[in-house]
């Protein structure tokens, strides 16, 4: 962009990151299926957000403290308005503690379905806990490798709120839009209920820096699916296993797939308003 950076819209939303601790407030969890090597707390998170104009933010529950949300909740109690989370719990949480986490700037519950970050919840339970979750209104947040969307969606297409899926189905950008896992995901969002994050595109490119090849996904799905995209720079880059991406290059890369003020708009403020309900309209 020649030295030129992307100005972002008003009450843009950072709409996928993450909090390490510190572990002497909250401690990792013992059966952690990773540990960081260095705390990223609160701190460095809102900072990092305030120099890249982005003054909303949806902090994701990290699997390296498990069922444990304090440190999200933590998080999220510093920017009361601007701030919200999705928490990891157990199927069988019941309806009184999702209230208690709404309450806190809540707004949905991840799944992991990526096999090192360890044991799943069976998909039947998750579509038993939508109903409880349609209470509260929030949603399911689904991160998964991309050989198992199409399994995954056959039972949750059934669920009885939205659901997201984390990082583009993680669709390695090399395999092409035509690749039957990239289709798959095409499938599950012509479903109105379902949503994507066009995040972690350092995660699925092959070609590295300006990642252009996963450039070319994010826009279809920008295109065919506006009202449905939300965007997050992944921060700090957990289980990151190539160079770790500059967080001024990622925002900057948003004008490359949504190149139009208009989309830019969908995916940074109305997309996350809706889903998460900030506590100031847009």
């Amino acid at each position: 962009m020649g030295g030129m950076h992307l100005e972002l819209p008003a009450l843009a939303c950072n709409a996928h990151c993450h909090v390490f601790g510190p572990r002497e407030r909250f401690p990792y969890a013992a059966d952690a299926a990773y540990v960081p090597q260095a705390d990223a707390p609160a701190e460095a998170l809102i900072a990092l957000n305030d120099s890249l104009g982005l003054q909303r933010c949806v902090v994701v529950q990290s699997a390296c403290h498990g069922f444990d949300n304090r440190a999200t909740a933590d998080a999220l109690l510093r920017r009361p308005q601007g701030y919200r989370g999705v928490a990891l719990l157990p199927t069988d949480t019941p309806l009184a503690e999702l209230r208690r986490l709404d309450a806190q700037g809540f707004r949905g519950v991840r799944f992991n379905y990526y096999r090192h970050l360890g044991a799943e919840a069976g998909l039947d339970e998750v579509l038993a806990m939508s109903h409880r979750l349609a209470d509260v209104g929030w949603h399911l947040q689904i991160h998964a490798s991309s050989d198992r969307l199409a399994e995954i969606g056959a039972t949750l297409r059934d669920a009885a709120v939205p659901v997201v899926v984390d990082h583009i189905g993680r669709v390695g950008a090399s395999l092409g839009p035509r690749h039957e896992h990239f289709l798959a995901l095409v499938d599950l969002l012509r479903d109105r209920r379902w949503w994507v994050k066009l995040s972690g595109i350092d995660r699925i490119s092959a070609l590295g820096p300006p990642y252009d090849d996963a450039i070319g996904f994010a826009g279809l799905l920008m295109r065919d699916f506006e009202d449905r995209v939300l965007w997050g720079n992944d921060w700090p880059h957990p289980n990151h296993a190539g160079p770790i991406p500059d967080e001024r290059q990622l925002v900057d890369s948003i004008a490359r797939f949504a190149p139009d003020e208009t989309q830019r708009r969908s995916l940074l403020v109305s997309n996350p308003q809706r889903l998460y309900r900030f506590g100031d309209a847009v």
